[in-house]
């Protein structure tokens, strides 16, 4: 028998071994063969089933929104035919000075427009409720001052009970008697009214309702019916870990270390966000500048390709009319023809070209929230600063320091690194807290008593005579064993304040950097315009002299046609310093921080709404103000003092006049007229005008 039972238990174990050996050969085969054998497999039932989601789950399909008709999308809708090459003297213009055009589009740009905006990167795009959003989300100073909101919990339950009981009742006198079951009725009531201050201190008022019913009544039971409860008030004040208010206002209602909502902290937030807010509004003023001074270098190339044009054409006429009489040479005459073509092609790019007149004036549409075309063409009008500006370096770079919005949002960083620091020590302490109870108990057969001989009649009866009272008083002393957690949350917030503070340092040295940049550009600039102003005055005394040359026939006509290709590409580059000067004032007044304020441009909250100054009236009628500081316990300031970026800071001496360059065919506007510096003023189209530099300075907070 028992080699029997040996054999037997020697077969299971081979069957064993062979099962398992067939289980790890079919779960590699698949591995090594790839899914040949997988595709073997022939569709089962439920692969005939055609899914709901292969026809509705996966199709696409219009959101249905709420659209509603606003000026933006006015302008989207009622754009005309876009303007190709189309005569521009025969349009309507509309004249627009620069600080029109900035006033346009900050009234009309509830999202900040930018030159580089894109349409694919909705969440990157910055709007005017940015601020406000930021302020109303949980990241706000009203979410963070909800931790100190009175929280209010109530809760009511009803139960029965109907349980056997094991003992037979006493008064059956049968000694098999079935047994009985204990049935009740209960009923039970809680309620707390719970309040968080600044100093970490919890008051808590608690009242408690207990409800019983029995089927049996005891021998040594009073009522049948039973209520009984109490109310009680606690306090629970921190004496080491999460006490004092500079503590719980920056940590708010968080339990973890190193992530805090309090209240300093959301501040820092809604001060980074008025930055960005800031930043973003910069950011289109300047677009808005060198939109506009890139569509006045398109007229003016605009109109020097078409003088270049009418010169080469009237050159190749006069070649033309001397080979039809026997005088020219073919050459000659196909040289000038080229060239006018030249200036054909030149003008035709100019007007519709990808960084044409047309395409310059659609970017500054674009900027000021107008349609793209309307049949009308904006003409710039303010004329470009042809004056020496001279900046005073030491105070143009205490302003930059100063006054930059990157340097303002990097110092409320570490600023709120700092505050974290704060409280991750206080955080590294135990939890010691005194808790503090006293409690008023009750009994009654009802709620409320209706007979004045039993003062247990009823439980508010009882709890208003104050017979019964009880109350605790104690500490609770909580030490995380090594503080892991705290003392990581200290090193974390350490490191954070260090490279928090060298991002700092390295924003003032790129600024620095950036404000010497643009400093030099100023000077560069300035020289380039008087150098290229000089260039332009010789080329034209060049065409001149080699026009009558070639007209007596004393020279060949490849000089005159190179310098009339000359002639207009020094004034084009004339112009293009003239513009580049303009924008080199800009880009200054953007490195010290003062572009607002150079453009006249005010940051203000929007008005509120009629009900919320109702509301703000109504609550501030029940406001007391404290007039005495010591009065008030008060946290460290996070600010020193307002910051109003359109307030002018003056960097350097004005003259009376700027010296102002006026353009062809306009009126020019009565601040504009020359008040006995006409020396100062030059026309290039008048050769009898030299270009004198300025030999004093203008103050740019005031000029444009």
């Amino acid at each position: 028998m028992k080699k029997l039972n040996e054999s037997s238990k020697q077969i299971k174990r081979g069957r064993l071994r062979a099962f398992i050996a067939t289980l790890a050969f079919a779960s590699t085969v698949p591995a090594t063969l790839g899914c040949s054998i997988l595709d073997r497999i022939g569709p089962g039932p439920h692969d005939t089933t055609t899914s709901y989601h292969q026809s509705e789950g996966l199709s696409i399909e219009y959101p249905e929104v709420a659209e509603c008709a606003t000026p933006v999308t006015i302008a989207a809708q009622a754009t005309t035919q876009p303007l190709s090459l189309e005569d521009p003297s025969k349009l309507p213009t509309l004249d627009l000075p620069l600080e029109e055009a900035v006033a346009m589009a900050m009234r009309n740009s509830p999202v900040i427009r930018s030159l580089n905006t894109s349409v694919t990167t909705p969440l990157a795009t910055s709007t005017v409720y940015d601020p406000g959003d930021i302020a109303s989300s949980q990241q706000g100073t009203e979410a963070a001052l909800s931790a100190f909101d009175a929280q209010y919990t109530q809760a009511l339950n009803w139960s029965r009970t109907d349980r056997p009981n094991v003992f037979r009742p006493a008064f059956s006198g049968l000694p098999n008697a079935f047994p009985s079951a204990s049935d009740s009725n209960n009923a039970a009531f809680t309620g707390e009214l719970q309040k968080r201050t600044a100093l970490g201190s919890t008051f808590s008022l608690r009242h408690i309702v207990n409800y019983s019913h029995y089927n049996v009544n005891a021998e040594n039971q009073i009522f049948p019916s039973t209520f009984t409860g109490w109310v009680e008030a606690e306090w629970r004040q921190p004496i080491l870990r999460g006490a004092g208010l500079q503590y719980n206002r920056i940590v708010g209602n968080a339990i973890i270390p190193g992530q805090y909502n309090g209240v300093l902290i959301a501040r820092i937030n809604e001060d980074v966000a008025l930055a960005d807010f800031e930043n973003s509004v910069i950011g289109l003023v300047a677009d808005v500048e060198q939109a506009y001074w890139d569509l006045f270098i398109a007229y003016r190339e605009l109109e020097v390709f078409v003088k270049g044009r009418e010169a080469a054409l009237k050159t190749y006429q006069y070649q033309k009319a001397r080979l039809d009489v026997g005088a020219g040479r073919q050459d000659e005459e196909a040289q000038a023809r080229s060239q006018y073509f030249q200036f054909q092609a030149n003008v035709q790019a100019q007007l519709a070209g990808p960084t044409g007149l047309y395409a310059q004036e659609q970017r500054l549409r674009y900027l000021l929230g107008m349609p793209a075309t309307d049949g009308k063409l904006i003409k710039p009008i303010t004329n470009p600063i042809d004056s020496k500006v001279v900046f005073d370096w030491a105070s143009a770079l205490s302003q930059a320091l100063d006054r930059r919005v990157e340097v303002r949002r990097q110092r409320f960083q570490v600023k709120q690194r700092e505050l974290e620091l704060y409280a991750a020590r206080l955080n590294k302490r135990p939890q010691l807290d005194f808790v503090g109870l006293y409690r008023f108990q009750g009994l009654g057969d009802h709620l409320i008593g209706d007979d004045s001989n039993f003062s247990t009649d009823g439980l508010y009866t009882s709890i208003k005579d104050k017979q019964f009272q009880e109350w605790q008083a104690g500490v609770e002393f909580v030490l995380p064993v090594g503080l892991r957690r705290a003392a990581v949350a200290v090193a974390n917030a350490k490191l954070g304040v260090q490279r928090d503070r060298a991002i700092l340092a390295e924003t003032e040295l790129k600024i620095s950097h950036d404000l010497s940049d643009a400093a030099r550009n100023i000077d560069v600039t300035y020289q380039l315009l008087e150098t290229n102003y000089n260039r332009y005055e010789s080329d034209r005394d060049q065409v001149n002299v080699l026009r009558s040359r070639y007209v007596e026939g004393e020279d060949n006509i490849n000089f005159f046609l190179q310098a009339q290709r000359a002639v207009v590409e020094s004034e084009i580059q004339f112009y293009r310093s003239l513009a580049n000067y303009n924008l080199s004032i800009r880009d200054l007044h953007r490195q010290k921080g003062s572009l607002l304020a150079y453009n006249q441009i005010q940051l203000a909250e929007g008005p509120w709404e009629a009900g919320a100054t109702r509301d703000a009236y109504e609550k501030g009628l029940f406001l007391t103000p404290r007039r005495d500081p010591s009065d008030v316990q008060m946290s460290a300031p996070i600010t020193r003092q307002a910051f109003d970026p359109s307030a002018i800071q003056s960097t350097g001496t004005a003259m009376p006049n700027q010296s102002l360059i006026p353009m062809e065919n306009e009126v020019p506007m009565e601040n504009d007229e020359p008040t006995g510096n006409d020396e100062r003023l030059f026309n290039p189209a008048d050769p009898t005008t030299e270009f004198t530099p300025p030999l004093t300075s203008v103050d740019t907070e005031n000029a444009g």
